[in-house]
């Protein structure tokens, strides 16, 4: 319902008007016009709000998802539209359908809600920019994905692989972390062959490939889409990269989609660390090319992580294995085909420093990223 004003006029149409000068004007003023208006009327209050929600619904059946939505905020805004943008997802979030558990990870993981507001001028202008943002959001590939109650706690194999990894990450001692993340990597080979001879000896059978999105985020974000990738190849999985809105789409199977997930961002934690300790030696001696290097750096590592894992990839299986993961590939491709009909190949950009160069493929060797064992 609307509320009247002293003048007569409604909340609903101070809305209104406001969304016309700030949301779909084109003048230089067309922000601080919505925002007066907005800023002049305390009883418009409710009806932006429920507004908001309705743009965040609106995204939701564009495609996007939470953190998607959050990733694109944060580059093109501030830390208040993040803010603001987190209790509209909330507050939106009960009139929702059934979700699965990354929806709800996403929901969980959002930052907390906004302070109190220094002044209404100020709290209008930014929530019209949000608004602005989230009206001009394009449709994105829908992500299905099982609900709520079609999913299984996490198992203890995964338990253990994300147990390990933080292990690695966390020591100063390279043998050890590469101890931890050798046995990571064999229960993740493990971990994947298990779920699919499951699905394919009991009613999982009908279980069909799913997609999540990865952020890939500046700054070097090629050579990060280019490790990506490499990691989900090697994972039974494809990935394709969405260079404007900062993210990677990754498709497969559950239990590889979680693998893909937990070794890229072990391999980026351990990338940084190298790069931060060669950087600061290559400062010592001198250099002070800082960026080219950075970037060099990150596409030695991914291209050399990229052939270590295939390498990896390649080992033997027992031919009654073959059938099984044949069909998922299948299955995988031709779901990738299905969401992305459409796709160019693109190389590298700026990698002109051989030290760079060198110490990210060294670094990348160095990596704990162990040869699976032959699955049997």
């Amino acid at each position: 319902m609307s509320s009247t004003n002293s003048d007569g006029t409604t909340s609903d149409s101070s809305v209104d008007r406001a969304f016309e000068a700030a949301l779909y004007g084109t003048g230089h003023t067309a922000l601080d016009t919505g925002a007066s208006l907005l800023a002049a009327d305390p009883a418009v209050d409710a009806e932006l709000a429920r507004r908001g929600q309705e743009f965040v619904a609106a995204a939701w059946r564009r495609g996007w998802q939470p953190a998607d939505v959050v990733r694109l905020v944060r580059r093109d805004l501030d830390d208040v539209h993040i803010r603001l943008l987190a209790a509209l997802i909330r507050a939106q979030a009960p009139y929702d359908g059934p979700r699965g558990p990354r929806w709800q990870a996403q929901i969980h993981d959002l930052p907390p809600e906004t302070p109190p507001r220094a002044d209404r001028f100020s709290h209008a202008t930014a929530v019209l920019e949000l608004y602005r943002l989230l009206l001009r959001l394009p449709a994105l590939e829908p992500l299905e994905g099982p609900t709520a109650k079609q999913t299984r706690p996490e198992s203890r194999m995964l338990t253990r692989i994300r147990a390990l990894l933080a292990k690695a990450e966390a020591t100063g001692f390279p043998e050890e972390a590469e101890a931890l993340s050798a046995k990571a990597q064999e229960l993740m080979a493990r971990h994947s062959i298990d779920e699919a001879l499951l699905a394919s000896r009991t009613s999982a059978a009908k279980d069909t490939p799913g997609a999540c999105r990865i952020g890939v985020e500046p700054p070097y974000e090629q050579a990060k889409a280019v490790l990506l990738d490499a990691v989900a190849s090697a994972n039974h999985c494809r990935a394709v990269w969405n260079e404007p809105f900062d993210f990677s789409t990754v498709v497969g199977f559950e239990a590889d989609l979680e693998v893909v997930e937990l070794l890229y961002t072990s391999l980026l934690v351990q990338a940084q660390a190298a790069m931060t300790k060669a950087e600061a030696a290559q400062r010592a001696g001198g250099r002070k090319r800082t960026k080219t290097f950075r970037q060099s750096f990150l596409a030695a590592y991914a291209h050399r992580i990229g052939t270590r894992l295939t390498e990896a990839a390649k080992a033997p299986v027992t031919e009654d294995l073959l059938p099984v993961l044949a069909s998922r590939e299948v299955a995988v491709t031709a779901r990738l085909d299905r969401m992305f009909p459409e796709t160019t190949t693109t190389r590298l950009r700026g990698v002109s420093d051989e030290a760079g160069w060198v110490e990210g493929a060294q670094a990348a060797d160095r990596a704990q990223v162990a040869p699976r064992r032959p699955l049997r």
